[in-house]
């Protein structure tokens, strides 16, 4: 198994929406707490949330709570829910609210001084996702300077995509310690192919090939990943 850098805190952003980044996130949990390392994850931003009797909750961000070994409560993981599933900067302004880059930041801090392991920050949409009209989540990503997780949605159009994030997080001065291969068709015509494309251009490792899946509420998706958090 491949190592993963002493950097406690990652970023996963993906080609786009629906890359699959929550699974991805689930599996990198579940494979972390099967090494008995303790984990959290943050999903700053969620558009797309229910209105609950607790409030505003986001499907995603609830599975990453559910797999995080220490116990922190919603709003700590997800700080900016908003209900409308749309751009979040713009869902803000239909709210009336700003998101600051400076307030992630503070979310980030307060997990972090839970004492976790590892944490890992599951991005919103695409590496330059808009915050507000003048910051993109990926500017905070650079600030942080955090190394970043690609997952790449295998699908035809991927490799262009892929390509481009890739090259556009390394730009900006970040490493891409790994990517992962997460497969959206039952049947993707040349699959293998593309991989080995993937792979070739890619100049980090794939720590994870999770296949297409029904469900993975009762599945263990730590056998997908391919490296240790030791």
């Amino acid at each position: 198994m491949a190592e993963i850098r002493e950097n406690k805190t990652f970023f996963v952003t993906g080609t786009d929406t629906d890359a699959g980044k929550t699974i991805c996130c689930k599996a990198l949990l579940q494979a972390a707490n099967k090494e008995n390392i303790t984990t959290l994850a943050y999903k700053p931003i969620a558009a797309g949330c229910q209105l609950t009797i607790d409030g505003l909750r986001n499907e995603d961000a609830l599975i990453l709570q559910e797999n995080c070994s220490v116990d922190v409560p919603y709003h700590a993981i997800n700080p900016f829910a908003f209900k409308l599933p749309i751009a979040p900067h713009i869902a803000a302004q239909l709210e009336n609210k700003i998101i600051k880059l400076t307030d992630i930041s503070r979310g980030l801090k307060v997990l972090q001084e839970k004492g976790a392991d590892i944490i890992i920050v599951e991005g919103a949409g695409g590496w330059r996702l808009p915050v507000n009209d003048k910051e993109t989540l990926s500017d905070w990503v650079v600030a942080e300077n955090l190394p970043v997780i690609l997952v790449v949605g295998m699908k035809l159009g991927c490799l262009n995509h892929a390509l481009l994030t890739y090259e556009t997080i390394t730009n900006d001065g970040l490493k891409v310690i790994g990517w992962i291969a997460n497969q959206l068709q039952a049947e993707m015509p040349y699959y293998q192919e593309n991989l080995q494309m993937l792979s070739a251009k890619i100049n980090a490792p794939m720590i994870a090939e999770i296949p297409y899946l029904y469900e993975i509420k009762h599945i263990d998706l730590a056998q997908f990943v391919t490296f240790s958090f030791k």
